[in-house]
């Protein structure tokens, strides 16, 4: 059913236009509808849906194929490939494990400290890494920590609360964590794709992080409070607490010369981007973020890893790239594709007019509702492809009220990324929900409180602090 409900609105709207639009505008809003319905049922892989432009919109003469196919080459697109490569370069050497694990031993091991150390662990690697991969990485090292914590308080009535309060605080902060960067979730570069596109701008790494990284810290903070609070589970530190993470740590034996290369490389690359402006003000080069980013993802395959075993081997070698998410590159440019034709055809004008009827001009309103929205929705749908189908729609009501895009834009891509109380409101909050270990009404009640607290630090943060970095953008 749900593979049908997609042609069949995309057939109802072609041929009895009920919006009553002009020819061309039409045949994109009968697309728009076609892909959404397919992105919210998920009845098509979502990068499968994301080509769809490429076959209609020469077909139905609404773009020529080259004019559809140029936004998959997108230099946003590029960003995100060479943070991926990036990521995977720390992966493939188990740095993110070692950064992990010793984070955990600086902060305690007693229930609380445990969890405090999964949060800074877990959402310090997310800015870097998808988060899901993050989340991915964190599982079997929590599955290890919970089981020893078992055995050690097999009485303790409260035990079973010190597992649920991993499961969340490594589902939320790898999400949170995530927003701190314009490289740590999908749905910030999806957002960056679309101003680089339609309003001819980049947002550079350091101007998000002046907006990201407070919220993040914060979130990452609330957090902490809400699961020791809402789940306590009381256990003391203890010496096999400690013996494991030791342990841990001990198996992975010295830095190896792979590691430092890419912490070498990883450091240069975050450098380049958070001082970016400040080496562009010297006058002898001229330095952009994705630029920076695909350097950093070549030096991946140029710097030798100085593996013993393999003299010759790089850092990363192509075929390391077969577990890269090419997928949601191919996602990035048919959401830009999409959102240039509606925005082409007037359709982005003509809502965003309409909705601004409902706000009047108050610019405190409109963050406010749609930081709300934005949220909520997230819950039911993916929030990439959200932020590819909201992107323009705020930025037309924007336009209409006469607000600046950004003040709508960044609270939107904020919010999508903190849906909490749903399984499948995002990929980390999926994955540890079917480890079994926590139940819906304890996810729906931690992420209602989470919602809650979101709200109020994105619209915070959209009313003072986007306003302040409007000038960096």
């Amino acid at each position: 059913m749900a593979l049908l409900s997609g042609p069949l609105l995309f057939a109802l709207t072609l041929f009895f236009n009920p919006f009553g639009l002009d020819d061309n505008a039409n045949k994109v809003m009968a697309c728009a509808l076609l892909m959404i319905s397919w992105w919210i049922s998920e009845a098509l892989p979502m990068p499968a849906v994301a080509l769809i432009p490429l076959v209609l919109f020469p077909l139905m003469g609404i773009a020529k194929i080259s004019e559809a196919a140029a936004p998959y080459a997108n230099e946003v697109v590029f960003l995100f490939m060479g943070g991926f490569m990036i990521g995977l370069g720390i992966e493939k050497w188990n740095l993110h494990r070692r950064i992990a694990l010793s984070i955990v031993q600086f902060t305690g091991t007693n229930g609380n400290q445990i969890i405090l150390g999964f949060i800074l662990a877990t959402g310090f690697i997310s800015m870097w890494l998808s988060n899901t991969a993050t989340t991915m990485m964190m599982l079997p090292i929590a599955a290890s920590v919970i089981s020893v914590v078992e055995s050690k308080n097999q009485h303790n009535p409260q035990m079973r609360f010190f597992a649920v309060s991993m499961m969340l605080a490594i589902a939320y902060a790898a999400n949170f964590g995530g927003i701190a960067t314009i490289i740590g979730t999908p749905p910030n570069v999806a957002y960056a794709s679309f101003v680089s596109k339609q309003l001819n701008n980049d947002i550079s790494f350091s101007a998000w992080m002046m907006i990201g990284l407070p919220v993040s810290l914060l979130l990452l903070f609330s957090l902490y409070v809400v699961l020791i609070k809402l789940f306590p589970s009381r256990i003391d530190s203890n010496d096999e607490m400690r013996l494991l993470i030791k342990n841990e740590l001990n198996a992975l034996g010295p830095m190896t010369v792979p590691e430092k290369r890419v912490l070498y490389i990883f450091i240069t690359t975050a450098s380049l981007w958070i001082f970016r402006d400040l080496i562009n003000n010297t006058g002898i080069v001229k330095l952009d973020d994705n630029m920076i980013a695909v350097f950093g993802a070549l030096l991946m395959f140029i710097v030798p890893s100085g593996n013993s075993t393999k003299e010759s081997e790089r850092i990363l070698i192509w075929s390391d790239t077969t577990k890269m998410a090419w997928g949601i590159l191919l996602l990035f440019g048919g959401g830009i594709t999409l959102a240039s034709a509606l925005e082409k055809a007037g359709l982005i004008k003509m809502l965003g007019t309409w909705l601004s009827g409902f706000s009047g001009s108050s610019v405190v309103f409109l963050v406010i509702a749609i930081t709300i929205i934005s949220l909520f929705i997230s819950e039911v749908m993916s929030n990439v492809a959200q932020v590819i189908v909201f992107a323009p729609v705020v930025t037309g009501i924007a336009t209409a009220t006469g607000a600046d895009p950004y003040m709508l834009g960044i609270p939107m891509t904020l919010a999508a990324s903190c849906a909490s109380m749903m399984p499948m409101g995002t990929p980390p909050n999926a994955i540890v929900f079917s480890t079994g270990h926590l139940k819906l009404s304890e996810m729906m009640k931690a992420g209602l409180i989470m919602n809650l607290i979101s709200i109020l630090l994105i619209i915070l943060a959209g009313l003072f602090l986007v306003p302040f970095a409007i000038k960096y953008l």
